[in-house]
């Protein structure tokens, strides 16, 4: 047969079948895998389980950030809802316990000038200003000025009584109520004091700590007021009575 016309799938049938087994099945002695090849072929590491500790952060800020601005929304709304307490307005009327039992009336003390102190045994301010209300009302209490403290943090009633008594306190000292600050304007920080005049209205309103000075300038507001008549502080009443 000439070779010209042989079959190409017939010469590689030959050239097979002139091997033997080992050699169609093992590789050559001299063909080596080399490193890099391996490296690129071999099969992947599992993937332990595991958290992105970047995501693990912006999780936590974004968690931090929705709480405050929840915090900061509810308390936007809270003091949408108090009342605004302007000067020449009736002062909100009260009960309260004090110090010895006794329940105490702001309306009461119609005639007198009232300096309303809002404070707080925790109240580094409030320290340095109760010395100044010993002081003036003592010198103006003869004139018809009345002291009164309301205590508004979440101290005992023994433990309020001995701050009251290391500070020297010579006005009545109230146990404060939620309530009654609401009424006051939500009382936004300590401490925070109010004059009423004679008639039962606000002349003056001084927010966290000044100079004693600012605070006997108020008082002489208040005391320069006249008894109105006819006016009652119930119009803008609320009676908070100790349980």
């Amino acid at each position: 047969m000439s070779t010209e016309n042989q079959n190409p799938n017939d010469a590689n049938n030959e050239l097979n079948a002139s091997r033997s087994p080992s050699d169609l099945t093992a590789p050559s002695p001299d063909h080596t895998v080399s490193p890099l090849s391996a490296e690129l072929t071999a099969p992947a590491p599992p993937v332990r389980g595991g958290r992105n500790p970047l995501a693990l952060v912006v999780v936590a800020v974004l968690v931090t950030g929705m709480f405050y601005f929840g915090l900061h929304m509810s308390h936007r709304s809270a003091l949408a809802h108090t009342p605004r307490i302007g000067y020449a307005t009736p002062a909100p009327d009260f009960t309260l316990e004090s110090l010895d039992g006794k329940n105490m009336t702001l309306s009461d003390l119609r005639g007198k000038a009232v300096l309303l102190n809002f404070w707080a045994t925790w109240c580094t301010p409030c320290k340095i200003e109760m010395p100044w209300f010993v002081e003036l009302q003592k010198q103006y209490g003869p004139e018809g000025l009345q002291v009164i403290g309301v205590a508004m943090d979440d101290s005992g009633k023994d433990d309020i009584a001995k701050f009251a008594k290391d500070m020297g306190v010579n006005y009545p000292v109230l146990l404060g109520k939620e309530a009654v600050g609401d009424a006051y304007g939500g009382v936004p920080a300590l401490p925070e004091s109010f004059f009423i005049g004679r008639d039962g209205k606000i002349v003056d309103k001084i927010i966290g700590l000044k100079g004693r000075a600012d605070i006997e300038e108020s008082i002489k507001k208040a005391l320069n007021t006249q008894p109105g008549e006819g006016t009652s502080a119930a119009a803008a009443s609320i009676a908070v009575v100790p349980k």
